[in-house]
């Protein structure tokens, strides 16, 4: 009968793949990724364009790097690496917002009440996004890797494009669905003295947004797939496809 491990040696064991998996992926796109979450988060805090029906917050100018990301390391890694990598990326994103938070509370002779008001955040905004992107994270590299088995060949254009396309708008819609009932339909009542959103408006802003940041992907897919081709024929990542094959020998036996 096979030993059950304990929490101490998943623990290790999930440390372990982490080290394995962020020394293997390429350090110019965790990096990149990694400062896309933490920035798209500051952007988020300006709303450059809303009408009745219509909400766009800074942060999708970027949101495409982040989910364009996504889907380049889960054509090459698989699903679970890329929601590992998501979430350290988040785990960086709340550290940093404790150190713009500490830094916004800092008392100074001069009036830095614009900068402490962005740079502080507020804690139910930071609860709904990190929720939010966590979720649209698993989502979309899950349906990503389930459209693999639309193509005989997941190597070629049309494959990556139509995973990539697919996911991306499903994962920026959940992403804005999750974020905007959270802060406008939850805590915004209780703590924005009654101000709130209806459910249509939620809903409209989250599909209109997903298509704003689809046709910024649309727009950089091709760097993506030039990146995901190029990381196959160099056999990047050899050191964590062999250390996730032994694993699931070790499981087995």
């Amino acid at each position: 009968m096979k030993e059950k491990k304990s929490c101490f040696q998943k623990a290790k064991e999930i440390f372990n793949e982490y080290k394995i998996l962020l020394r293997n992926i390429p350090s110019i796109i965790v990096s990149l990724f990694v400062l896309s979450v933490v920035v798209m988060n500051l952007l988020a805090n300006k709303t450059i364009f809303q009408n009745e029906y219509i909400a766009l917050d800074g942060g999708f100018i970027i949101s495409w790097l982040v989910f364009l990301s996504m889907d380049i390391i889960t054509k090459h890694y698989g699903p679970k690496a890329s929601t590992m990598v998501s979430i350290f990326a988040t785990i960086v994103n709340l550290f940093m917002c404790l150190i713009f938070y500490i830094v916004s509370i800092i008392p100074t002779s001069i009036d830095y009440s614009g900068f402490n008001l962005i740079f502080g955040g507020t804690w139910f905004i930071l609860l709904s996004s990190t929720v939010a992107f966590i979720s649209s994270a698993i989502i979309n590299n899950f349906i990503n890797y389930s459209l693999r088995k639309m193509f005989k060949d997941n190597d070629i254009r049309l494959s990556f494009y139509t995973r990539s396309y697919i996911s991306t708008f499903i994962g920026q819609f959940f992403d804005n669905l999750i974020f905007a009932l959270l802060t406008f339909m939850v805590f915004a009542p209780i703590f924005w003295d009654g101000f709130s959103w209806s459910f249509i408006q939620c809903l409209t802003c989250s599909i209109i947004g997903a298509i704003f940041e689809l046709i910024l992907e649309i727009i950089f897919s091709p760097l993506g797939y030039r990146i995901s081709r190029s990381w196959k024929k160099n056999n990047i990542g050899k050191e964590y496809f062999i250390y996730i094959k032994e694993k699931k020998n070790e499981n087995i036996n």
